[in-house]
C-alpha cells in the first residue's frame, strides 16, 4: 500500500496567526526534570548521574490552538447550540467519519473567493464521480504552497452557503481542505460585510454547521500528490480532546500499490 502525506506540519519557526512556542527539553534536562518529579510527587531519590551519558529522554513542550497545523474541526466549534441537538465535541465523533473513500476537488479554476454548488457539481461531473454517503470531499485551493506565511491567511478559495450544503445533501460529514478554513478569507468576509450589511457571507461553511452535523479538515497539504481524483482511501483521526472543538490530525491517502494515473 502507497501512503501520500496530506499534512501540514506543527512547525514554530513559521508564521502563525496565533504564534505557536516549542521548548525542547534535552534528554540530559529530562534527566533531572524526572528525578526532580520524582522527589516532589514520590518522595524517592534517584541520581541521574547513573544513566548512559546522565541522560534519559527529551521533552517537547508546545504551546499552539487545536487549530494549528492539519486538524479536524468538530461540530461545537461552530456553535454552542444546533438545531439538531447538541453539538459534539472531537472527542465525541465517530471514528468511522474518518476512515473514508476520498474524493479530491480542484478549486484553482474559481473566480473569486468561494465556490458554489454549481461549480461542485460541474467538476464532480469533469472527473467523473458521484461520491457516496460518508466519503470524504477534499478540496485542492493550492494555498497549501503559501503556508508557513501571511499569504496563506489572506488569499485562498472557500465554499459558500450553497456549496457547502450541497456536500451534506449528498450526505458528506467530513469536508477537507488545503487551504487556512473552508470559508472565504477572514478579511475578505468581513469586507463584504461591511460594504453590504449582508449577514450571510459571514462563515456560511462553518455556520452550516449549526444546522447540520459535519466536521471539516482545514489546512491539509500535498494535494496535488494523488494520482488522481478518487480511488484513494483517506485517514485523518484527530486527536481524542476531551470538549474541545477540534483535533490535530495526521491525514493521509492510501493507496492500493498498482494505483496508476487516471485509474477510477
Amino acid at each position: 500500500m502507497r501512503v501520500i502525506d496530506l499534512s501540514t506540519p506543527v512547525d514554530a519557526s513559521r508564521w502563525e496567526v496565533e504564534e505557536i512556542t516549542h521548548k525542547i527539553i534535552s534528554p540530559a534536562e529530562g534527566a533531572r526534570h524526572m528525578s526532580e518529579e520524582m522527589r516532589a510527587h514520590f518522595g524517592i531519590d534517584f541520581d541521574p548521574s547513573v544513566l548512559p551519558g546522565g541522560e534519559l529522554l527529551s521533552i517537547d513542550v508546545l504551546t499552539l490552538t487545536s487549530h494549528t497545523g492539519t486538524h479536524v474541526d468538530a461540530p461545537s466549534h461552530y456553535g454552542s447550540t444546533g438545531t439538531y441537538g447538541r453539538p459534539r465535541h472531537i472527542d465525541e465523533m465517530p471514528l468511522d467519519w474518518f476512515y473514508r473513500p476520498g474524493v479530491v476537488l480542484d478549486l484553482t479554476g474559481v473566480e473569486g473567493t468561494t465556490a458554489d454548488a454549481a461549480y461542485l457539481q460541474e467538476e464532480l461531473d469533469r472527473v467523473g464521480f458521484r461520491p457516496q454517503p460518508l466519503d470524504i470531499v477534499l478540496l485542492r485551493t493550492g494555498a497549501s504552497a503559501w503556508a508557513g506565511t501571511p499569504r496563506y491567511f489572506r488569499e485562498f478559495t472557500g465554499l459558500d452557503a450553497s456549496a457547502t450544503q450541497f456536500l451534506l445533501d449528498l450526505g458528506i460529514r467530513v469536508i477537507g481542505t488545503d487551504a487556512f478554513s473552508l470559508d472565504a478569507p477572514f478579511i475578505d468576509i468581513i469586507t463584504r460585510f461591511q460594504q453590504t450589511g449582508d449577514r450571510s457571507v459571514l462563515w456560511p461553511a462553518h455556520f452550516a454547521g449549526r444546522e447540520r452535523e459535519y466536521c471539516q479538515i482545514e489546512r491539509l497539504s500535498n494535494l496535488d500528490a494523488l494520482p488522481a481524483s478518487s480511488g484513494f482511501t483517506v485517514a485523518c483521526f484527530p486527536v481524542k480532546i476531551t470538549g474541545a472543538g477540534a483535533g490535530w490530525c495526521r491525514a493521509v491517502a492510501l493507496l492500493d500499490e498498482d494505483h496508476t494515473e487516471g485509474s477510477p
